[in-house]
């Protein structure tokens, strides 16, 4: 999945659920990450609601099938209206014809009567004087006979032709809107296709952790690096992997990942962009000895066979976006494990790091922020419990209505506290979302 996803799936459940994301920030930190899935959820709703059941799924997957098949079917008949359209027997082209048909004749019909009426007038200068008037009578009765039928051939030739030109329109239209049609229901089965795809793989991980590894701590994970970074300039933290079992481990994981947290007076939303506040990590060990980035392809580090009590020491680097302001931002790990003979686990505490960034340009040396004027907090549309008390990471340090967890400023006010719980809580929710049961080393 995606991290785009994975994001606005923590951060939109956070939001929608102030008591989910204020009274259960153990949730996100205390001995375990977080659910790796919460759906939003109403106010009435408590955390034990949150986690979709495999029948929920099962269902939800059913359903996104039937919207896809009748997405397919909708546009293979609109496709068949096309070709049915392009067909000369269809009747809007038929009657089309018939229209040019006689608007053809009616174009035959006028040149006839047009040409009559010359001849016609063409017969009055030639009288000759000797013509008697009972002759000229006759030669002027012809004209007006003759000019009456051109006017009344011309008339039913415009009839024709705007009739004809009524028919092509109608086609014309009908043409367009068929295809129109086609391109709304190519949109709503590709819609529907991915509705299909996420619904399909949210199942099959659910199934995974059902019936995957148990969570334990058999695999440790331990943070430290500097607590100030700065924005451009690449960051070097530590990383170690500790086998805390009576036995060895024949393939260690440690997955990691790292965010900025939003700035102050931030709106917060369920359609907040998450996916800018990622912080790129790099790894290199004694066994792999170049810098190597972690993705959602190739989303861990790899320590491979691990002794029983013994550790891996992994170098991360860090780089924030050149062009990030200054604020704070926090480190994630957790480990997994599998052996040959089948068992497996996945680290139930992930260890967290905080640090302050520096905007680009600024040198090591934050500029000290005055005391006596409150820094504004982000804007949590949804409203929340500001009177509950957060923690975080596996120190099991309580917040306290300042960001104590992550070295903020004990004057910060609780809302800023709580949209960093939130950046940070949704990095762990990315840690606890790649869990994969029975993951390859």
């Amino acid at each position: 999945m995606k991290i785009r996803r994975i994001l606005a799936t923590a951060v939109a459940a956070a939001v929608t659920t102030p008591v989910v994301f204020l009274s259960a920030a153990p949730a996100f930190a205390d001995t375990k990450p977080a659910v790796p899935f919460q759906k939003p959820a109403s106010p009435e709703d408590g955390p034990e609601d949150d986690m979709p059941s495999i029948e929920e799924l099962k269902a939800a997957v059913a359903a996104a099938q039937k919207a896809y098949d009748e997405a397919v079917a909708e546009v293979a008949k609109a496709k068949a209206d096309i070709e049915a359209l392009e067909k000369a027997d269809h009747p809007l082209r038929v009657a089309a014809a018939a229209a040019k048909k006689a608007a053809d004749e009616a174009a035959a019909v006028k040149t006839a009567a047009d040409e009559a009426l010359a001849k016609a007038e063409e017969a009055v200068t030639k009288l000759p004087e000797t013509a008697t008037d009972e002759e000229k009578k006759a030669a002027a009765d012809a004209v007006t006979a003759a000019k009456k039928a051109a006017d009344e051939a011309a008339a039913a030739k415009t009839a024709a032709d705007t009739k004809a030109a009524a028919a092509d329109k109608t086609v014309g239209d009908a043409d367009v809107a068929a295809w129109r049609v086609l391109g709304l229901a190519q949109k709503v089965e590709k819609t529907a296709k991915k509705d299909l795809d996420d619904a399909k793989e949210e199942l099959a991980f659910y199934e995974e952790i059902g019936e995957g590894c148990k969570e334990d701590s058999v695999v440790k994970v331990a943070l430290s690096g500097p607590k100030t970074v700065t924005a451009g300039v690449p960051a070097v933290f530590s990383l170690r992997v500790t086998n805390t079992s009576d036995h060895a481990l024949d393939a260690v994981d440690a997955f990691v990942n790292a965010m900025r947290m939003p700035a102050p007076g931030t709106e917060i939303d369920e359609e907040t962009d998450w996916v800018k506040y990622v912080i790129p990590v790099e790894w290199s060990s004694p066994d792999v000895l170049e810098w190597t980035p972690i993705t959602d392809k190739f989303e861990s580090v790899d320590v491979g066979k691990l002794a029983k009590g013994s550790s891996y020491d992994v170098k991360l680097r860090l780089t924030v976006d050149a062009k990030a302001p200054a604020g704070k931002g926090g480190l994630f790990a957790y480990g997994e494990y599998e052996n040959n003979d089948g068992s497996c686990g996945i680290g139930e505490e992930y260890d967290d790091l905080n640090f302050s960034i520096l905007a680009a340009g600024k040198g090591d040396k934050p500029k000290p922020k005055p005391t006596d004027t409150p820094t504004p907090a982000p804007t949590v549309t949804s409203g929340g419990n500001t009177n509950t008390t957060q923690q975080g990471g596996s120190s099991n340090t309580p917040v306290n209505g300042s960001l104590a967890a992550t070295g903020a400023n004990d004057t910060l006010p609780l809302g800023y506290a709580a949209a960093g719980a939130v950046a940070l809580g949704a990095g762990a929710l990315v840690v606890a979302r790649r869990r994969k049961a029975g993951a390859q080393a």
